[in-house]
């Protein structure tokens, strides 16, 4: 199961595997609670089973001249019985509600922190996967579910037991007869719950992007574009038709399964009014007494009902075994990235960090993005990455974080391959600003510290990066401060006029506050600055880049930026072409040449000179 993030049914072996993690999980969560549980599962069985005896007591009691007393000891059981049938179902749903929400927390913990462990980025966009971790965020949900429904088998296979048992003694033919009209129902259900496993499984992508569009038509991050080119009926009519795809599938499910469960009554009422007709000749007959007769129809009732109830809780528990196999595929998948068997010991950045022929593509059937890279950059240089879009740029980032491994080559650090060090390790040595910065709905402090979350509470060092990135000014003149909620998201309908309830910045002030974070990170052996600038203004332009020089100086970075004025000052200036390095050296040599460098400088150039 580790290797596989595709879609399909699970084999026998992976639902075993998911049953024993979820009670093992759920044992974990709450074992009082699952204590109880059983204790009650217990009870609940055998309510059913009393009730039809001693009622079967009374009425022979009544009619064979019994004492008062020991009828009124028959009535206080059939009362009690019929209490405990009123109370404790109660009494576990309070215990099966206290059971979900502690394992339905551990499940929740244990899956995401399963997604933390995959270091790299190739499962997060693999859609094949995201429809697996949307299942198994269902499946999160599932394992009090599922003991539930395997406490319910157990709870109807004792009360089946007695009953049947007790109508043995009456009749061992009807016994036959009505046990085996549960057969049918059970594989009926067993079939339907299959099904229904499946659609969720297919409609999957369809109801994500259903989502998809319901989102952008939803929220203010499109709004502007949707409303300008008019375009939000065609997006509602796309996310109309995943939903009415989806919607067909799920109406044949219900189809389906109105027809089978029909044809289950009446085959069920088929076999109670059998039973009946032989009470009424029994009784006739003189061989059924009254109390007899009571105690036939009240078995064969919750026969029936123990029966539904059993295949209930099967096809239940089948369907939620089903779903959660994808909880157990994320949890038991395993790193993404391997591991070293034994780790190397990370250097010091003294010398550099050297790219030996590295090929890069994102899947086996998809073209190269990085053709046989060979680069070094040395330790305390600026080295600027330079080429037109798709030339490799970010791809060559994500490999130098480690979000994914070269297909062929290596990247050497201080001549220890990136391979062989734990990443975490490695991206502790890291700083970056990312040309796709988050924007997190949290403070503006909180904003800054995800950089390094051990200054989460050290405000001069939040500052301090706030000020490196010139945001200071404007985050303490908000209405907390650095308190200030930077985001509106979280704001009830009774607050919203109140500006201290959330602050929404600029696009160029989130981008200083993306500086900020890489600020804060200062003293890592390597900065990585991916178009840090390409929200700002001109002025704003030019005062970060200068700060971002004084920064860097005598540090080892990595720049890219499509304005090449931003890296004209770099020691190195490395120009990517096609997923190969094309030329390098410093800005005076490549731009009086004729290379792709020289040709894209003198084209932006001409642009701010031409009349």
């Amino acid at each position: 199961m580790s290797g596989d993030m595709g879609a399909g049914d699970p084999s026998r072996r992976e639902l075993v595997r998911a049953g024993r993690l979820a009670s093992g999980l759920v044992w974990r969560a709450d074992r009082g609670t699952v204590g109880w549980y059983v204790l009650l599962t217990v009870v609940m069985a055998g309510v059913p089973v009393a009730a039809a005896w001693l009622t079967k007591l009374l009425f022979d009691a009544l009619t064979g001249g019994a004492g008062l007393r020991g009828v009124l000891w028959l009535a206080g059981g059939v009362a009690a019985t019929g209490a405990a049938a009123a109370v404790v179902p109660q009494v576990v749903q309070y215990v099966r509600s206290e059971l979900d929400r502690s394992a339905g927390l551990a499940a929740s913990d244990g899956l995401f922190r399963a997604v933390e462990g995959f270091a790299g980025l190739a499962r997060f966009e693999d859609p094949a996967f995201l429809d697996r971790l949307r299942l198994a965020q269902q499946g999160a949900q599932a394992p009090g579910g599922l003991v539930d429904s395997g406490l319910g088998v157990v709870r109807s296979v004792l009360t089946l037991g007695g009953l049947l048992g007790s109508l043995f003694v009456l009749s061992p033919v009807i016994t036959v007869v009505v046990l085996l009209a549960g057969v049918p129902m059970f594989v009926a259900e067993l079939a339907l719950s299959r099904r229904r496993a499946r659609m969720m499984w297919t409609i999957g992508p369809v109801e994500r992007r259903e989502f998809f569009y319901s989102q952008l038509l939803g929220t203010v991050d499109a709004a502007k574009e949707i409303r300008l080119f008019g375009i939000g009926s065609w997006l509602r009519g796309r996310m109309l038709a995943e939903r009415r795809t989806a919607l067909v599938a799920r109406r044949a499910q219900d189809r389906r399964e109105m027809l089978v469960q029909a044809g289950l009554g009446v085959l069920g009422a088929v076999v109670a009014g059998a039973g009946m007709v032989w009470a009424v000749a029994g009784a006739r007959a003189g061989s059924l007494s009254i109390g007899d007769i009571s105690m036939f129809v009240a078995a064969v009732a919750s026969v029936q009902g123990a029966v539904q109830s059993l295949v209930t809780d099967v096809t239940h528990g089948h369907q939620s075994l089903l779903v959660f196999s994808h909880y157990a595929a994320v949890v038991d998948a395993g790193p993404d990235l391997a591991e070293p068997e034994v780790p190397a010991e990370l250097p010091v950045l003294r010398r550099g960090i050297e790219l030996r022929d590295v090929w890069f593509r994102y899947a086996e059937d998809q073209p190269w993005i990085l053709r046989g890279v060979d680069l070094v950059i040395p330790h305390g240089a600026a080295v600027a990455l330079v080429g037109l879009n798709g030339a490799g740029k970010s791809t060559l980032v994500k490999l130098l974080c480690r979000f994914y491994d070269p297909v062929r080559g290596a990247i050497l650090w201080d001549g220890v391959d990136l391979r062989d060090v734990p990443v975490a390790e490695l991206r502790q040595r890291i700083g970056a600003v990312f040309q796709d910065y988050m924007e997190y709905d949290l403070t503006a402090g909180e904003n800054i510290a995800v950089g390094d979350l051990s200054a989460v509470d050290d405000r001069a060092r939040l500052e301090q990066a706030a000020r490196w990135a010139g945001i200071h000014e404007r985050l303490a003149a908000l209405p907390s401060g650095y308190e200030t909620l930077l985001s509106r998201i979280f704001v009830s309908e009774a607050d919203k006029e109140d500006p201290q309830t959330g602050v929404v910045l600029s696009g160029g002030q989130w981008q200083r506050l993306a500086l900020a974070r890489a600020f804060l990170r200062e003293g890592r052996d390597l900065m990585i600055l991916d178009e840090p600038s390409a929200g700002l203004d001109a002025e704003a332009e030019h005062e970060v880049h200068v700060q971002l020089k004084r920064h860097r100086a005598g540090r080892t970075s990595l720049l890219i930026s499509h304005r090449l004025g931003a890296v004209r000052d770099a020691d190195l200036i490395v120009t990517l072409e096609g997923g190969r390095v094309v030329e390098q050296g410093g800005h005076a040599v490549l731009s009086a040449g004729d290379g792709p460098y020289a040709r894209l400088f003198r084209l932006q150039a001409a642009g701010y000179q031409a009349s």
